[in-house]
């Protein structure tokens, strides 16, 4: 049994309540989980897929230092950006988190922008068998000598089903599903037909914020602006210096594309800037059809009325037996 297997097994026989917050890039809900945090004498959890990466604490917007010191912050740049986080690790991870908040008598709080890590808590994912690191490393190096093309061939013969679903750029799911299928002899298609397992089955708060769109984008341009002056560029030199492989996920965070561009000498730093924040418009927007069509169940807050919608929030978490202290 995988450890998420073990996880999902220990969280049917013992419920454990929670708060959930999920939202575009730059609408707030790190504010709010601070808030709520303080509020109700919980500890905020990281659910942001690059977030918890190391040495990007300003690009990918972590909470500051003095943020974190008002209230416990964990997950947060917890992985070297060498390495490949999936949603089940980072699931394993908070699972763990969530449970020795609940010890301590506080509330887990859950915030971040990456929905499929919110669906692995509260619906499951299928069970992936680990995969070696020697089959890992040499299915990456296959991918990246043969190249996008041929590697989609491939796996369109080991797995169709799979290979289907993906375009041969996305070099990452596709050496995902190679791998799983070099360790196993089975296709991933094969054991993502498996029953999911949530991992959260008790009391949860689910929020997610829905800000407008044009209040957004500038909230956007302004958080860009303010990353660069707090040392973004300098982050995205140290980055280069690495010579990382660039479909690495941490390599395609917001901005780090563009900015490396510019490091590169391929782009000027006015293009970069402008590029990065276009790309995270797009992004915000690819976010918010998600979280309107995959979270219809969850208590939708306008953003950009956030504070006026503060009563409103404490009562619907109230609802839950999640109280405030005295």
């Amino acid at each position: 049994m995988t450890d998420l297997a073990e996880n999902s097994a220990a969280q049917a026989r013992e419920p454990l309540r929670a708060i959930l917050i999920a939202g575009p890039t730059a609408s707030g809900k790190s504010a709010l989980a601070l808030r709520l945090a303080k509020t109700y004498n919980g500890e905020v959890i990281n659910a942001d897929s690059m977030q918890i990466y190391s040495g990007l604490r300003v690009i990918t917007a972590c909470p500051s230092a003095e943020e974190e010191a008002q209230a416990p912050h964990h997950l947060y740049r917890v992985l070297d950006p060498s390495t490949v986080c999936s949603a089940a690790m980072w699931a394993d991870m908070a699972l763990a988190r969530i449970e020795e908040v609940l010890k301590r008598g506080r509330i887990p709080i859950l915030v971040g922008g990456t929905g499929l890590y919110f669906r692995a808590l509260t619906e499951g994912l299928s069970q992936m068998p680990p995969i070696p690191d020697a089959v890992r490393q040499r299915v990456r190096q296959e991918v990246a000598e043969q190249g996008t093309q041929a590697s989609h061939d491939r796996l369109m013969q080991l797995d169709p089903q799979i290979g289907a679903r993906l375009k041969p750029a996305d070099t990452q799911r596709i050496a995902r599903a190679l791998e799983v299928f070099e360790a196993t002899g089975t296709p991933m298609s094969v054991f993502q037909a498996r029953p999911p397992v949530p991992l959260l089955t008790g009391p949860m708060a689910q929020i997610v914020l829905t800000p407008e769109r044009e209040w957004l984008r500038a909230r956007i341009d302004l958080r860009f602006d303010l990353m660069m002056e707090a040392g973004a560029l300098a982050e995205a030199q140290a980055l280069a210096a690495r010579q990382l492989d660039p479909s690495l996920p941490a390599m395609k965070a917001l901005g780090v594309p563009s900015l490396l561009a510019h490091v590169a000498g391929e782009l000027t730093l006015e293009q970069a800037i402008e590029a990065s924040k276009t790309q995270s418009k797009q992004f915000a927007k690819r976010q918010s059809t998600w979280f309107r069509n995959q979270m219809i169940a969850w208590k939708s807050i306008p953003a950009q009325h956030l504070e006026s919608n503060i009563p409103k929030i404490f009562a619907f978490i109230d609802s839950f037996g999640l109280t405030r202290p005295a």
